[in-house]
């Protein structure tokens, strides 16, 4: 499934750069799959960080899909690379600040309503994920304006790359890596909301 987003990636990446930049970004470090062999057919599953109990009963409760989930949101977030960047805003119409552009997607793809800001949205009850462990779809969180407190946050796509809306400056909608200085410097931590998906995507109807 995520292979499929490979051609579309960089191409989205060259469209995001050439807009604006303000970040180098430095050169990726692939990112190691997580499977799970059950029976005949290989089933990816999350990584709960310390809580491996927690991760069997949500398997055996809910049963879901992963990659189908992070591919259904990160192809919607790769059409609207380049939309303009708008404090307080969450449609494509009115522009994105960077909790609005996640939660147009969540909402968008899965139905989920995820809070409406990054400080309260590194809150939700989700499994938090060490960086070396990072799945497309897990939400990242950053400090941008120093200490400990969460300012900005985007959603991870694989290879270190993560796509968020970032500033009127830097163009809006684009993608960054992990291994820019400024995002490894900043960076807080990550959680994986797709763990509180429903199995499928949102229906999309023409």
């Amino acid at each position: 499934m995520l292979k499929c987003l490979a051609p579309l990636v960089p191409l989205a990446l060259s469209l995001a750069l050439a807009a604006c930049a303000s970040h180098t970004p430095q050169p990726s470090v692939a990112t190691p799959v997580v499977a799970e062999q059950q029976g005949h057919a290989a089933k990816r599953l999350p990584v709960f960080v310390d809580e491996p109990e927690e991760l069997a009963d949500f398997s055996d409760d809910k049963p879901y899909e992963l990659p189908q989930l992070a591919d259904s949101i990160l192809t919607h977030g790769l059409s609207l690379v380049g939309t303009r960047y708008r404090y307080g805003g969450s449609s494509v119409k009115s522009g994105f600040d960077c909790s609005g552009f996640i939660g147009y997607l969540f909402k968008e793809e899965l139905g989920m309503q995820l809070p409406r800001s990054s400080r309260d949205m590194i809150n939700i009850d989700a499994p938090l994920v060490e960086r070396e462990e990072l799945e497309p779809g897990d939400l990242l969180f950053f400090s941008t304006n120093g200490g400990r407190r969460v300012s900005h946050a985007g959603i991870y796509m694989g290879d270190n790359q993560f796509i968020h809306s970032s500033s009127s400056r830097s163009g809006g909608v684009r993608i960054d890596s992990l291994d820019d200085r400024y995002w490894s410097r900043t960076f807080l931590e990550a959680k994986r909301a797709l763990a509180l998906a429903p199995s499928e995507p949102v229906a999309r109807h023409p």
